[in-house]
């Protein structure tokens, strides 16, 4: 029989979402031109002094769809910042291999809070839902630089704020919201960190992430496309009419976007300063 690890493991397999296999982790791309690290939102708005003592241990980092970077409650020796179109879903698999996305981190935050916590480990898996690059930061320069540097303390310490209403928000979506409502938020939230209006996702996925059965999605789906808001075709979704998503999507999409917005800025305080 399965051990619970195994099992989730097996699971997660089945989540990778093109079938690709796990990268080496030391397989890293040149910071190159057309990736600058203030694409990420929290690196984005560090005083220019602090960013410019951390580039020198940004490596930048291909994830492709099905990464795994985190499991549950192993440590992990590097936290990520997505970039551009990278978007990480954090999962809690069950025993029996059920599982249901609790938050979903792009190039407005970062991988790996529990890093500068305390705890080391985590109880989520962390898997890239959207394929894109991420600034790489090993964890023992992050604590050293997180005691030393007052922006990047502050910034790291709302985004986890951020983060926590994000996991309850969504706690409380999946209990008290219909499916239809919970793909809007899925589909409007996921669309905030992506270049384009298209996502590459199945509903098999997207039924994986909210913790719903297939069918279910399928009929939800149907209900949007039907009425003009997204076009769907095998493994891709493309939203048509973000206003009518907007108008369908319950509450809990604009409560965390606020909150976001509430605590992290989008340009270095040095910027901020000097525009007033």
């Amino acid at each position: 029989m399965n051990t619970k690890s195994e099992m989730m493991r097996d699971r997660l397999t089945l989540l990778d979402f093109s079938g690709h296999r796990r990268e080496d982790s030391r397989s890293k791309m040149p910071m190159s031109a057309g990736f600058n690290p203030r694409q990420n939102r929290l690196l984005g708005a560090l005083p220019a002094a602090e960013l410019n003592l951390l580039i020198a241990d940004l490596k930048l980092m291909p994830m492709p769809r099905g990464k795994v970077i985190y499991e549950s409650g192993v440590e992990s020796k590097y936290v990520y910042f997505p970039a551009a179109s990278c978007i990480v879903s954090m999962l809690h698999v069950m025993e029996d291999g059920a599982c249901a996305e609790t938050a979903t981190v792009g190039n407005e935050g970062m991988v790996g809070v529990t890093s500068f916590m305390g705890g080391g480990t985590t109880a989520s898996h962390a898997i890239v839902q959207s394929a894109g690059h991420a600034f790489q930061l090993a964890v023992e320069t992050l604590k050293k630089d997180f005691a030393r540097l007052t922006g990047l303390q502050h910034l790291l310490l709302c985004y986890t704020q951020a983060l926590i209403r994000q996991m309850s928000q969504t706690a409380a979506c999946n209990r008290h919201h219909s499916v239809e409502q919970q793909l809007c938020r899925f589909l409007l939230s996921s669309a905030d960190r992506l270049p384009t209006n298209e996502l590459i996702v199945t509903q098999e996925l997207i039924a994986n992430m909210l913790g719903v059965r297939r069918e279910g999605v399928t009929r939800a789906a149907g209900k949007l496309q039907a009425q003009g808001f997204i076009s769907y075709s095998r493994g891709c979704i493309t939203v048509i009419d973000r206003p009518g998503l907007e108008a369908h999507v319950c509450e809990c999409y604009a409560v965390v976007k606020k909150e976001y917005d509430r605590l992290l800025p989008d340009k270095p305080a040095s910027l901020r300063a000097g525009a007033r």
